[in-house]
């Protein structure tokens, strides 16, 4: 009987599942959102919430503590440094849950899992446009290749024949 156990399993055994949280969590940190699934965002939640905690006393003990958990210097140090600092006055709950729906593949629930008082800066859009010096060489550089190619083939046959 399962009584009292509550820890998500997701399918996976305890090391995978303690790193895989880990690396979501590294993520959250370092990305300040992300999107998965509805049950591991709850798993991630609390193991995120609980670094919190531990950044917002900031003791070289908790640092290590976070350090052996997360496994991520960097990260450790953008919670410590950022994150921290501004949940230092709430007393808990310093995520969030969104759902999304479900995915088109195997209807699973989607979540964002974002941090409810750090503003999330917007990636920066691509390129959607190249400079006309660029596009105006593109068709040159096309041009090149096949003349070598043709050359590789013409070699590859050489020797083919010579065999």
């Amino acid at each position: 009987m399962r009584h009292l156990k509550r820890t998500a399993k997701l399918g996976r055994t305890g090391t995978h599942r303690n790193m895989m949280l880990a690396n979501m969590v590294c993520s959250l940190i370092i990305h300040k959102r992300i999107e998965t699934t509805l049950a591991k965002a709850k798993a991630v939640r609390s193991v995120a919430e609980k670094m919190v905690t531990l950044g917002k006393s900031g003791t070289l003990h908790d640092r290590r503590l976070c350090a052996a958990r997360l496994r991520q210097e960097s990260a450790v140090k953008i919670l410590f440094n950022e994150i921290a600092p501004t949940q230092k006055d709430r007393r808990g709950g310093y995520t969030r849950i969104v759902k999304l729906g479900q995915r088109q593949g195997d209807a699973a629930h989607l979540a964002i899992l974002e941090w409810v008082d750090v503003p999330v800066s917007e990636p920066t859009p691509a390129k959607t446009e190249a400079p006309a010096t660029e596009a105006a060489e593109a068709p040159e550089a096309k041009k090149e290749k096949k003349p070598a190619a043709k050359k590789k083939k013409a070699a590859a046959k050489e020797t083919e024949a010579k065999a």
